[in-house]
């Protein structure tokens, strides 16, 4: 039962906000609530101020002392000093700048009542001075160029950090990098100098934060001599000196390691572990590599690290043997208890350090050692134990651990009172909880001895037989994973020696809110929109409630703002950016509850690019290290690109040369996504300008500013051509070619090519040739003759490496060699096995590339084919002899060429002529069921397409379908015309699957298969859905064959409906049932037609249609002004006259008269255009559109229409039209001759009735 007092009396004591009713008679023990820092750093412009706060009753007093001795600050001379009542906090100023240097040391509070007494920490008081920077003379620092040089500042020491700037007399920094640099002491480093280093205002600057004051060092002038050789040279450390150096790190604070070398070329610094990896997410590297910082040392951070600094000549290095060491901290802190008389208290005080701290106890202040002996206390194991505890036993007790790295102090309390029993929590609360949660009813008791707790049911038995019921040390009781039966009143009774007191909680169990539908994850583009929706369930008796929240923060709608709509458990967020992504909770809530659903959100992908999430542009690029020029290098350094969400893989290092390949971009290789800067091997003489590409699993992003363009110096070529060929392409030449070099690969502004050639296998000299273009042709050579080639770069610098020997070959000629057929061996009717022998190489006159075999299909072994002749060819490599021709046509005869060829073309031919033997022929093409009763059937069928052979007949095979049917029936038909079969004694019910196939005497070919069944099976013959529609002069007749109906055959009749009775009738046409339509054409328009189905002169069908059109011309008895020939002899001299009056006119108003020679030279001959008597005014298209197709005048320009000036020859309308000057434009029209014969199937005669020309 002491356990819960030691949570209830922090509260009574420390917490009078918590409404808890102290007695007004119980007294506290001191307690420090505020006190200055343990070191206090004073300058010359502050006042001193201490503070010592504490609580207690009665009244607390207050003490200090400086240095162990005791201080009373008022009996200061000198000073004015501010005491603040009720506090040991006190303020001295001074009247001079000096008056703190005499107040320096260690401070301490003591604050006492009548229970005790409170200490307060160690405060270590130190007062600093003015900076100033010690008088020294500063001499010129003189240098070689190359050299190394240190240039020192030597602060003035502080109590504070200091910041060190250099900076020149214009107060601009000195610009650091590799080569230049600033170590942690201050001192500024040359790796090597430059000539553009010689300055004489180089000037350290010391900033003293706390006094607020920048001083500067005198100017060091620095010297840099010229020399024509810099000497390169291996690095060595200038900072540390030695080899190794051991160094202490304190737990939890930062390590920072440095090293700074010197060399030529520039070293760079590398940072090693052996004995185990870096804690990469605590490591960051600095000021170029050469610092590192180690954050949040912890004790696995002990051992060696180890730098590096290397250049291109050697190395030097550098271990730090590194021991992580610690301050005091609390592993147990000992709490202020309060205890009842005979009680026995323990105080735990227990902490760790390295090395391990030492403990000493103090009891109101005082030191345990200079106590009395015969105290009670005893000290084991680091806690102070007092037993059988009274009243006068009520003390303030002090634990302290110092090692070299610090001091812990705590205050504790031992406070012995005798109380009765009081329930501070109030009596018949309401406590709601949902199920599956845990209630918590408390019941906060307080007496002196403390009084126990025991908690009972309505029947007053314990509650903590159910394991889900569970007490705390403060009198609360828990109950896990609630049901709705736990629902009623509990007891809590609290009691001790003196007394015992009761109080009623009242518990009610909701339902639990639970979240049915949650927001999903998306991922979503840029400028987007996403949706999030919720769904719950509440108790109905609570108040319900769903939010948004975004990152931890609830999320409304901001005013006016589109960003966010929020409405029935919906998110919407417009215009997604990147600062949108991020976790997004639907919250669900009573005052009871809350459930959260959450989802999360990544943006991805840029406006304008069409991959998602490609990184973000590489903000910043750098050249430096840029005297590796003359060693074709340079180092490039980038800042990290953004990732958008996802990690960058690589950075992708581009160039351009705008001289030789503007806006041309070149890959000169990628670098791992953590790396940001690289060095590269150039080629010589290119005009470099550098980009940096970010790409990560969505491409790539966009690329870096670019660089500063340079130029690395010219060399001699590196490289010799590629691809080096030697072919003729004449019988007599050799054309030597090679794939030119790059231009990044000429190393100079200009390359050439050296070509070498001599015969193969002589040892005489080489022929040679410089030239610039890519090729070149040797002549007068013989026919294909080897040749060893050698093509080498040259460039004003020098020659490339040594070429390799290629071998090449002067011109080929045709093969003369001829294939010599072996033979043809037959594998089946369909494929043939060809072979010949290998050609005589020597003959082939170049390289065989290979055999080319044609062969195509003469015809049948009975007959030729006339048709046209498709050839096949096969391309038979040269290594081979053979081929299989595979997919021939059995039973015919084919031809069959073979030649060999090389690079110019094809040889002799080889000729030979096969046959294949016969094979199966293919399936008939058709196969009809006609019903002939209710147990015959008429099959019909077309022979198959592809005999393949003598066909010798067919076989008919068929069987029932249905169950209980008979078992298959099949018969040979031996006569091969045979195109129909009639079956009879078939069953009335069943239907039938019959197979018919031809044969040969190499057997049965593919069957065709149809099924049915006779006229009883199918029934009466249905013509459902039938329909007719007509045109002007046609009716098409359609019905939808019923499913199951067998075929037949019947008779389809058109009768006219006239005036006259009866009619006239077509003659009837014999339609298949199968063939769903029937088209009758030669009728009349816009007239009335019956149409009859017969079969088997039995009726069974009829139906009514009429025609469309202007119907028929009705005449009166024939005359001769009825005949034709009159219509068309009175229209042409119509026609005639017309065409006279209109030359009249033309000839009138021209004033003119034809000239015999032209109309004799210009007379249309008439016989070229002979007029038919049934085809009056007939005329070809192409006439009219010759004619039509221009609008000359008469002026010679235009053929005269004939001898008698007559337009009938040119159609049978006309249309003229006069022009201002008297010419026209003649436009005819005629109908073709097939429309003027009166359309299909008319009675040809032009008549009154049908005219074949209307005149307009």
């Amino acid at each position: 039962m002491v356990v819960a007092l030691r949570y209830v009396w922090p509260l009574l004591l420390c917490s009078p906000c918590l409404l808890i009713q102290i007695p007004e008679e119980l007294m506290e023990p001191p307690v420090i609530t505020e006190q200055s820092p343990r070191r206090l750093v004073v300058f010359p412009t502050d006042d001193i101020s201490l503070k010592c706060e504490a609580s207690g009753k009665p009244e607390v007093q207050f003490r200090w002392t400086r240095d162990g001795v005791h201080f009373k600050p008022k009996e200061e001379l000198g000073v004015t000093v501010y005491q603040s009542p009720h506090s040991g906090s006190f303020t001295i100023t001074g009247n001079n700048s000096n008056f703190a240097q005499r107040f320096q040391g260690i401070y301490r509070c003591f604050a006492s009542n009548k229970l005790g007494t409170a200490m307060s920490h160690e405060i270590r008081l130190m007062a600093e001075g003015a900076p100033k920077w010690p008088k020294e003379t500063v001499k010129p620092v003189e240098v070689e160029e190359g050299e190394s040089v240190v240039l020192p500042c030597n602060p003035p020491p502080s109590a504070e950090p200091l910041r060190i700037y250099w900076m020149n007399s214009k107060i601009l920094h000195i610009k650091q990098d590799e080569r230049v640099t600033m170590g942690q002491n201050g001192n500024l480093y040359f790796a090597n100098v430059l000539t553009s280093d010689n300055h004489s205002d180089y000037i350290c600057h010391a900033h003293f934060p706390g006094t607020r004051t920048i001083i500067q060092k005198e100017p060091i002038d620095l010297r840099v001599k010229a020399t024509n050789s810099m000497i390169d040279r291996k690095p060595r450390l200038l900072f540390p000196t030695n080899s190794s150096s051991h160094l202490v790190a304190l737990q939890g604070q930062p390590l920072v390691l440095e090293c700074i070398a010197e060399g030529f070329p520039t070293p760079t610094i590398k940072w090693l572990r052996p004995s185990g990896p870096m804690p990469a997410d605590r490591v960051t590297y600095q000021n170029h590599n050469k610092t590192l910082q180690l954050l949040k040392v912890g004790e696995e951070d002990d051992g060696e690290y180890r730098c590096l600094a290397e250049n291109s000549l050697g190395s030097a290095r550098h271990a730090y043997y590194v021991t992580v060491e610690a301050a005091p901290y609390w592993l147990h802190k000992p709490q202020s208890h309060l205890y009842g008389p005979g009680e026995t208290a323990r105080l735990d005080c227990q902490v760790q350090g390295r090395p391990q701290p030492e403990v000493t106890w103090r009891i109101n202040g005082i030191p345990v050692e200079e106590l009395a002996k015969d105290q009670k206390y005893r000290i084991q194991r680091g806690a102070l134990i007092l037993s059988n505890v009274q009243p006068s036993d009520t003390m303030v007790t002090q634990c302290e651990a110092r090692n070299r790295h610090g001091l812990l102090l705590a205050n504790a309390y031992i406070y012995v009172v005798q109380l009765p029993a009081k329930i501070l929590t109030a009596d018949n609360q309401t406590y709601m909880a949902v199920q599956g949660s845990t209630a918590y009813l408390l019941c906060k008791a307080f007496g002196a001895p403390v009084p126990s707790v025991q908690w009972l049911d309505e029947d007053g038995t314990t509650v903590l037989q159910d394991e889900r019921f569970f007490p705390y040390a403060n009198g609360t009781l828990g109950i896990r994973d609630l049901q709705a039966n736990d629902t009623g009143r509990y007891f809590c009774l609290a009691a001790n020696d003196q007394n015992n007191v009761t109080i009623v909680a009242n518990l009610k169990v909701k339902d639990a809110t639970q979240i049915t539908q949650g927001p999903r994850s998306a991922i979503e583009k840029k400028g987007s929109r996403v949706t999030f929706t919720c769904q719950a369930s509440f108790d109905p008796s609570l108040q319900p409630s769903i939010t948004w929240r975004g990152d931890g923060r609830d999320l409304q709608e901001l005013g006016d703002s589109d960003k966010y709509f929020i409405e029935d458990g919906r998110l919407v967020i417009h215009s997604l950016d990147y600062s949108d992504q991020g976790n997004y909770s639907c919250v669900a809530s009573t005052e009871l509850d809350v459930v959260e659903s959450r989802a999360q959100l990544l943006v991805v992908g840029k406006p304008g690019l069409t991959s998602l999430g490609s990184p973000g542009p590489v903000p910043r690029l750098v050249l430096s290290d840029l005297h590796l020029l003359t060693q074709s290098q340079v180092r490039v350094s980038w800042s990290p690109a953004e990732d958008h969400n996802a990690p960058i893989e690589k950075y992708d290092i581009e160039f351009e040369d705008k001289e030789m390949a503007p806006e041309k971009w070149y890959s000169l290789g990628k670098v791992p996504g953590n790396q940001t800067s690289t060095t590269l091997k150039l080629s010589p003489y290119v005009h470099y300008t550098f980009r940096v590409t970010a790409i990560n699993k969505y491409g790539p992003g966009e690329p870096s500013p670019v660089s500063e363009t340079v130029v690395t110096p010219e060399a001699a070529p590196e490289k010799n051509p590629m691809d080096v060929k030697g072919e003729g392409n004449e019988t007599t030449n050799m054309v030597i070619t090679w794939k030119p070099l790059r231009w990044m690969d000429w190393n100079a502004p200009q390359v050439q090519y050296r070509v070498q050639w001599r015969p193969q296998g002589t040892r005489g000299p080489w022929q040679e040739q410089i030239v610039s273009d890519p090729f070149l042709v040797v002549s007068n050579t013989s026919t294909f003759v080897p040749y060893e080639i050698k093509v080498q770069a040259v460039n004003s610098q020098g020659k490339g490496p040594e070429p390799q020997v290629t071998i090449g070959y002067s011109g080929e000629d045709y093969p003369q060699a001829i294939p010599e057929l072996e033979g043809i061996e037959i594998l089946n009717s369909s494929a043939v096995l060809v072979k010949w022998r290998p050609v005589d190489l020597a003959q082939v006159k170049g390289h065989l590339r290979g055999y080319n075999v044609t062969y195509w299909r003469e015809g049948s072994q009975r007959k030729h084919s006339k048709r046209h002749i498709h050839k096949d060819h096969v391309v038979v490599p040269a290594n081979t002899t053979s081929v299989i021709l595979s997919g021939l046509r059995p039973y015919s005869s084919y031809h069959l060429e073979v030649q060999a060829f090389n690079g110019r073309g094809s040889g002799p031919t080889s000729e030979f002529t096969f046959s294949t033997p016969e094979g199966v022929p293919g399936h008939p093409e058709a196969l009809h069921l006609e019903c002939q009763s209710n147990t015959s059937l008429l099959l019909r069928w077309q022979p198959p397409l592809s005999h393949n052979g003598v066909l010798t007949g067919y076989v008919l095979s068929y069987h029932p379908l249905d169950e209980g049917g008979k078992g298959q029936l099949s018969f040979n038909l031996r006569d091969p015309e045979l195109r129909t079969h009639n079956l009879t004694d078939l069953s009335p019910h069943l239907r039938y699957r019959f197979q018919l196939q031809a044969t040969t005497k190499e057997g049965p070919g593919e069957a065709i298969v149809r099924e049915g069944g006779t006229m009883a099976l199918s029934g009466i013959s249905d013509f459902g859905n039938i329909s007719a529609t007509a045109g002007e002069n046609y009716s098409v007749v359609s019905w939808v064959p019923k499913e199951g109906q067998c075929n037949f055959r019947f008779h389809i009749l058109f009768k006219a409906l006239g005036e006259e009775k009866g009619g006239a009738s077509l003659s009837p046409q014999y339609v298949s049932y199968n063939q769903s339509s029937y088209t009758q054409w030669d009728l009349q328009p816009d007239t009335d037609y019956e149409i009859h189905l017969f079969k088997e002169r039995m009726f069974r069908h009829q139906m009514a249609v009429k025609t469309n059109g202007t119907g028929r011309v009705r005449l009166p008895p024939a005359g001769f002004a009825t005949e034709g020939w009159f219509i068309g002899f009175v229209s042409a001299i119509i026609l005639l006259l017309l065409v006279l009056l209109i030359l009249c006119f033309i000839k009138r108003s021209k004033g003119g008269k034809y000239s015999v020679k032209d109309k004799e030279d210009t007379q249309v001959d008439s016989e070229a255009r002979p007029m038919k008597d049934e085809t009056f005014g007939e005329y070809s298209d192409n006439e009219e559109k010759a004619f039509g197709s221009s609008q000359p005048s008469l002026n010679g320009d235009i053929k005269p229409l004939g001898s008698d000036d007559s337009l009938a020859d040119y159609g049978g309308s006309v249309d003229v039209q006069f022009n201002e000057d008297g010419s026209f434009i003649g436009q005819y029209s005629g109908k073709k001759e097939k429309e003027a014969a009166g359309g299909n199937d008319s009675s040809g005669a032009t008549s009154p009735i049908n005219p074949a020309v209307a005149l307009e």
